[in-house]
């Protein structure tokens, strides 16, 4: 698919003189209205836009999915002419009138084309092109946004990662397997007046022996026996076999230094810690990783789900078929996540894996950087400057109690430490160790701590040292202790 660029250039046009971006948007609806019409509750907006002037077509074309009458339709989009837009699908006629043949989404300060999304009586091609959805969100909220020299969007489809990797990174490279979705990345990327090298081929096929700084992939990683019946989802690799692809690749993928970022989908395997699963993947590729796991689901629910997302016919002999295969490869549930590796260049790289399915501070890119981070400080810290740094409990982390009334009066239980910002972790803690984080001033050594609480507890200061030093760089790591 090629949409002429001067078509695209005009649409440009009239988009910006109608004022059909987030500002004007919310101007022309109201806030509320916004959010219901983003939700598929489009009754305030139809009511906001019956004027029919440019914004409100565009608005009822593209946000409401409804029809609109020839005559305004032609005057939102000057210059660019209808019988144009009707030629490479922008526009489809319904009645006296066009409906919209596209997805055109206004996403933050970008517009973006896609297909249109699965709906009752309309299922999927094999080449759909998804527009922006939940998945490529969550990625983009996820992404490092340092800037770099170059960056690579493996699976490009429309292009939604590239639209937010050219406001940090010089050169931005993409690419796809699909024709049809490298041809709606070039459209986007002239929508939004901007430049990337756009390959076609097999995943990383296309940058066989290139490095980069960055490297961000929302892949085709349905789980199961290997199809390919839908490019944006099956990669034609059985299980998670594209993702371990990903992750394998990192090494010859990145230049020192560079960041590998990922959506995941990973099998659990009757017998197999997930963790050990996802952790192999970068076995010997040298890269500092951490795994985040933000959901299981079961192989039924799985498979509904995607049946679900393509608008795909209720077919009994075709879920079968699927869970079959879940059953017969040992499979009870399927993970899903975002994973980040580092190509560190470290001799002892640590691999970490993490279940967190709770609600953490936005925007997750924050959490991320800030995990590597301390890892950095926590890899400087021999023992001797461990004892030597001067350790201030975090803000925003609280002692928490369980408590029972007993004949004695409050009967302390479990003892919590817990953030109120950020990850949000939570973690039990005992009596020698919150005795320990109440000194955390900053102004204080560690060597100095463990002195006082050896003196305190009668119990030598080595082996009292030899057992905190762990604890004291999970809660490094954990976020809960900075080191001054």
């Amino acid at each position: 698919m090629r949409i002429p660029s001067s078509d695209i250039d005009r649409l440009r046009e009239a988009l910006a003189a109608a004022g059909f971006h987030p500002e004007g948007v919310r101007a022309r609806l109201g806030e509320r209205d916004t959010a219901a019409s983003e939700r598929g509750d489009h009754r305030g907006a139809l009511a906001a836009t019956a004027g029919l002037d440019a914004l409100d077509v565009f608005v009822r074309l593209f946000m409401c999915a409804t029809p609109v009458a020839a005559a305004p339709v032609a005057a939102a989009l000057a210059p660019l002419d209808v019988a144009s837009a009707l030629a490479w699908g922008l526009l489809t006629r319904a009645g006296d009138g066009y409906t919209a043949g596209m997805s055109l989404t206004v996403h933050g300060d970008f517009h973006v084309l896609a297909d249109l999304p699965a709906a009752p009586g309309r299922a999927l091609d094999s080449e759909h092109v998804l527009g922006v959805g939940g998945a490529s969100s969550t990625l983009t909220a996820a992404t490092l946004r340092a800037p770099v020299g170059s960056a690579l969007d493996v699976g490009t489809g429309c292009g939604v990662q590239a639209l937010h990797l050219s406001g940090h990174a010089e050169r931005v490279t993409a690419t796809d397997l699909s024709g049809r979705a490298l041809g709606f990345a070039a459209a986007n990327a002239r929508l939004n007046d901007l430049d990337w090298e756009l390959l076609q081929g097999d995943m990383l096929a296309p940058v066989a022996g290139r490095r980069f700084d960055l490297v961000v992939s929302n892949p085709p990683f349905v789980i199961g026996a290997g199809s390919a019946a839908f490019t944006y989802r099956d990669s034609g690799r059985e299980a998670d076999g594209v993702c371990a692809e990903l992750a394998a690749a990192a090494p010859a993928l990145l230049n020192p230094g560079g960041t590998l970022q990922f959506l995941a989908n990973w099998v659990h395997v009757e017998g197999q810690d997930w963790r050990e699963r996802v952790g192999g993947w970068f076995a010997g590729t040298g890269c500092d990783v951490w795994a985040i796991q933000r959901d299981v689901t079961d192989p039924l629910d799985y498979v509904r789900v995607w049946q679900r997302d393509a608008a795909e016919a209720h077919d009994p002999h075709a879920l079968a078929a699927w869970l079959d295969w879940f059953e017969a490869s040992k499979v009870e549930g399927v993970g899903f996540g975002m994973i980040t590796a580092r190509r560190s260049g470290r001799d002892d790289p640590i691999v970490h894996c993490d279940d967190i399915r709770h609600q953490v501070t936005s925007p997750y890119a924050d959490r991320i950087a800030d995990w590597f981070g301390r890892y950095d400080v926590i890899a400087g810290l021999t023992p001797e400057r461990l004892l030597a740094a001067r350790l201030r409990l975090a803000d925003g982390v609280e002692l928490r109690q369980d408590a029972t009334l007993g004949e004695d009066g409050w009967e302390v239980g479990r003892q919590l430490l817990a953030q109120t910002a950020g990850m949000r972790f939570v973690e039990e803690v005992d009596p020698l160790l919150v005795a320990f984080l109440g000194g955390c001033n900053g102004l204080v050594p560690v060597r100095t701590q463990i002195a006082l609480l050896a003196a305190a507890h009668e119990a030598p200061d080595g082996l009292l040292a030899a057992s905190l030093a762990p604890v004291i760089t999970h809660f490094v790591q954990r976020g809960f202790l900075d080191v001054r």
